[in-house]
């Protein structure tokens, strides 16, 4: 049986589970989602051998330190997945409900939420995905189709086998949750045109990755994007909150897409403020890329290249540039922001509120760390990823973001005359 076979299989078997996953019940989801929970701490040994592989494996090919500890499980790290899912079991179920009214003639209509049917994820490096992915999905009533990257396919075997079982136990159809167990580039393509059989496809991981989905998809695509996000520091910041954001917003996990990779600072503060941030960050193993006038202050930092500036280094180095005003600031960004989250820290009013009106992107922030762009941290659980797009989603994608509308009319023998 040759690949394309194979996933018309899973293809088939997705499209039958969303079809009865549509009209299953709150409570049976979430007796699911409880027992993918338990599950997930039942096999944690399983799990942690099957991610040593991972982990073996990433070191031989001489993967990246950075790339490396995104893979990486342990104990703990399980048990923050299993309460992830808990919490999704908390959330409000979003299918169903919805607006009611009644038109003068005399019809009822009422709009409500529906599943978006069978979701395919295709995502790189992070383990966790996987499961996140899977309860989302589950709790919104959808299936779904994962397809992860090849760093973590040991994990992401164990991980889908435990937790699929543990949902099919309990109430939920065969097919709700599939992996593919190939890693093949080929599977990656077919899976992007198997419209009869996949209602949206959701990318998360590098800008290669997303650019590939996008340019060769034939499903429709939810765009989650990279994160070259921007902290201004202004005229009249506070320089205690300007070193701590900006040191958390880089270095607390500098390999997610919503880490700061660039900062820029007011001429009038730079000479003050630049020494407080470099030696923060040289301390801490930051390289620091600066414009001329950046490496005039911190004679340590490397030269800036124009390539700097729209570089995701999701890695512990920084690019920093000096501008005359807030005006430099907001017409950098626009050039070269992704559109995730930006920032701005400033005690000044007027300044704060031309940032937030004037920043097209998903998050924007006054006097807080990009590093809350995040589901959990807005408080909708668990997330699929961050769209960086206008349509239909934007931000933290959680369980209303995987459901769509559904229009349902009530007569009583009504024609249109």
């Amino acid at each position: 049986m040759d690949f394309a076979e194979d996933l018309i299989m899973i293809g088939q078997r997705a499209k039958n589970a969303a079809r009865k996953l549509a009209f299953t019940g709150t409570e049976t989801k979430n007796k699911a989602l409880l027992a993918m929970a338990q599950a997930l701490l039942d096999n944690q040994d399983a799990i942690l051998e099957a991610n040593v592989l991972d982990i073996t494996a990433a070191e031989e090919k001489g993967l990246k330190k950075s790339l490396i500890n995104r893979l990486r499980l342990t104990s703990a790290g399980i048990a923050d997945i299993s309460n992830a899912i808990k919490e999704v079991v908390g959330l409000p179920d979003p299918v169903g409900g919805g607006e009611l009214w009644k038109r003068p003639n005399g019809l009822v209509i009422q709009k409500t939420m529906v599943p978006l049917g069978v979701v395919a994820m295709i995502y790189e490096a992070r383990p966790n995905v996987t499961v996140d992915a899977a309860a989302l999905c589950l709790k919104s009533g959808n299936a779904c189709i994962l397809r992860g990257g090849s760093e973590a396919i040991e994990s992401n075997k164990v991980l889908a086998r435990v937790i699929s079982e543990a949902a099919e136990q309990n109430g939920i159809p065969e097919g709700a949750i599939q992996l593919i167990p190939k890693t093949d580039r080929a599977y990656a393509l077919q899976l992007m045109r198997m419209n009869k059989y996949i209602d949206v496809i959701i990318p998360r991981g590098g800008a290669g990755l997303i650019r590939t989905v996008v340019e060769n998809s034939t499903v429709p695509v939810i765009e989650t994007g990279t994160g070259v996000c921007h902290a201004y520091v202004d005229l009249d910041a506070d320089y205690e909150k300007a070193v701590s954001v900006v040191f958390n917003a880089k270095t607390q996990k500098p390999g997610v897409c919503n880490a700061l990779e660039t900062l820029l600072v007011h001429e009038a503060v730079a000479e003050e403020y630049l020494p407080m941030i470099g030696k923060k960050f040289k301390a801490y193993g930051v390289e620091i890329r600066g414009c001329d006038r950046v490496r005039k202050i911190l004679d340590y930092a490397v030269p800036a290249t124009e390539e700097d500036w729209s570089t995701e280094y999701l890695d512990l180095i920084i690019s920093v540039k000096v501008v005359n005003s807030i005006d430099e600031a907001l017409d950098h960004i626009y050039t070269y922001s992704t559109k995730h989250s930006e920032t701005i820290i400033t005690e000044n009013y007027t300044a704060s509120q031309r940032f937030l009106n004037e920043i097209d992107a998903a998050a924007v922030y006054v006097n807080a760390s990009t590093r809350f762009t995040d589901g959990g941290r807005f408080g909708f659980g668990a997330e699929i990823g961050i769209s960086t797009q206008k349509l239909h989603a934007r931000g933290p994608m959680a369980l209303p973001e995987l459901t769509t509308i559904k229009y349902i009319v009530y007569g009583n023998g009504h024609i249109v005359e």
